[in-house]
């Protein structure tokens, strides 16, 4: 028996869906497409990450305040996340090759517009926009993986690399965005998705094979907008929340959120060719490897949000200094991926995953108790055992979602697996960001005396970001300088310690829970 074999499937097979399962007649072209498929994949990874680096540089050429730095971050994955099962739903229709060339054309010139945005609020609409074309790549990667490697096997090593390469973008981000923000400017990094993606766009119609539901539903408006009225006022009402407390506009917020999903859900149960099939996730080891995922990537971002500030405000670091730094957790992420395949062979693949958040667990301990104070060593081993656990669960629970439906719903799983990882990377800043952002303003005291040494606007930004401090503190004569700087350390570190300790908790939880929920499920052949 497989992996896959142990999970409930869908009985229906049309006869177009069981041709889509038969073995490929040439195998070459199905890992030349698999390359093909990696291009988007790393490009938007890398663009979910390698802004974060670019942060300082941002804050100081656009004078954002720290709720517009949040929101630069968020917007793409907030409209991305809001809108990729409409997306896996639309490429179940029209095609999967399609809708992935029509976005890649999309993102590369949404990509190059946004690249010279004059101010936060241009930026933050170019990055809304790049959500929009962002969505409709990932869930036509993977579901096209699903459709090109029916076998269990070939799947499981396809998803390996597939979940590799964006956890590895992901890693790669910081180190490829910190060397173009240090050798050209932050732009730059938006600018790169133009020739990333001419790959895809040339060859990608030769040697990817078009894939589709070969009898969809119609495509339900309704359903489109319920699912942007349950992402938009729910993450806004978080941010607003961790930042400013709690109040009435905010709680309003989460609660419409929630009562949104609540219709939503109800929506797709009511519907025959529901853009959700909410269904799956009565299947606890389906339900339970997207919990895994959404807190894999909500640890993983959360932890490089802060780690980006820490190395080049906190500990001097240049860009692409701190970027070679992570170096080696891009590596493990890569390895730990590729290392499980195998592995699942010999062990249950329930442990796996819950090893693999058992690891992610300890980063985020050694985050908690540890001291930052002596150099950024403490907090590069912490990210590199957290790359070690992320690897290891994405892989393994991407495979569990896949093998849970037939190849002709496979746009709709896949969907419903990314939409697992961007709210994952979406919750990861707006909630791990906004609470550290909170605690920061909460926590810093201005040194007395520097009233009179700095303007209101300088001391407004000094309150609001690390950078706004750090970018004062550079202006001001060493005795001032030096005190700017241990107060804001403290600040920021305060809320490192708090947002670890978050993740520490949920993620030990997480593993636990998954130990136990997926302990039957049988190892591979």
């Amino acid at each position: 028996m497989t992996l896959s074999d142990a999970l409930p499937q869908n009985t229906h097979r049309t006869q177009a869906g069981a041709l889509l399962q038969r073995p490929s007649q040439a195998p070459w072209r199905d890992w030349l497409a698999l390359i093909l498929l990696m291009f988007p994949v790393l490009l938007v990874a890398v663009d979910n990450t390698a802004l974060t680096f670019a942060l300082p540089a941002i804050a100081g050429s656009l004078q954002t305040t720290g709720v517009q730095l949040l929101w630069i971050v968020d917007a793409y994955p907030l409209v991305l996340a809001g809108l990729l099962v409409a997306m896996g739903s639309l490429g179940d229709r029209i095609g999967r090759r399609r809708l992935l060339l029509i976005g890649s054309v999309g993102f590369a010139a949404v990509s190059a517009a946004t690249a010279f945005a004059p101010s936060a609020e241009w930026l933050i609409a170019g990055r809304a926009a790049l959500g929009f074309f962002g969505a409709m790549l990932m869930p036509s990667t993977l579901s096209l993986i699903r459709n090109i490697f029916p076998e269990p096997s070939r799947r499981r090593l396809a998803v390996a690399i597939w979940a590799a390469g964006f956890s590895g973008g992901a890693a790669l981000g910081p180190i490829f965005g910190g060397w173009l923000v240090e050798q050209f400017w932050w732009g730059a990094i938006l600018l790169v998705a133009v020739p990333i993606m001419l790959p895809l766009v040339a060859f990608g119609p030769a040697f990817i094979p078009e894939s589709k539901d070969p009898q969809p539903g119609r495509l339900d408006v309704p359903s489109i907008a319920l699912s942007l009225l349950v992402m938009v006022p729910l993450v806004y009402g978080i941010k607003e929340l961790a930042t400013e407390g709690f109040g009435a506009v905010p709680a309003a917020l989460v609660a419409f959120g929630l009562v949104m999903g609540f219709v939503f859900v109800r929506r797709q149960q009511r519907l025959a060719s529901p853009m959700l099939d909410v269904s799956l996730f009565s299947n606890r080891v389906f339900s339970t490897a997207i919990t895994a995922n959404v807190l894999a990537l909500f640890s993983f971002t959360g932890f490089i949000l802060f780690l980006a500030q820490h190395l080049q405000l906190l500990d001097g670091m240049t860009p692409s200094a701190a970027g070679v730094a992570m170096i080696p957790a891009l590596v493990a992420t890569v390895l730990a991926g590729l290392a499980v395949v195998p592995l699942v062979r010999k062990v249950r693949p329930g442990f796996v995953v819950a090893g693999g958040l058992a690891l992610s667990a300890t980063g985020y301990g050694l985050v908690t108790f540890g001291d930052h104070t002596s150099g950024p060593v403490l907090l590069l081993a912490a990210l590199l055992i957290l790359a070690l656990g992320v690897g290891a669960a994405e892989t393994i629970s991407n495979d569990l979602i896949l093998g849970s439906v037939p190849a002709e719903k496979s746009g709709a799983a896949a969907a419903i697996s990314e939409t697992g990882y961007e709210l994952g990377s979406l919750l990861g800043t707006a909630v791990l960001g906004s609470i550290l952002t909170a605690s920061y303003q909460h926590n810093l005291h201005i040194p007395a005396g520097l009233e009179g040494s700095a303007s209101a606007s300088a001391l407004h930004q000094a309150g609001e970001t690390l950078a706004g401090a750090t970018e004062l503190a550079a202006s001001l004569p060493a005795p001032l300088d030096e005190a700017l700087r241990g107060a804001a350390r403290f600040a920021f570190d305060s809320g490192v310690h708090i947002t670890a300790a978050i993740a520490l908790v949920l993620m030990a939880g997480a593993a636990a829970v998954t130990a136990v929920v997926l302990r039957k499920v049988p190892t591979a052949d």
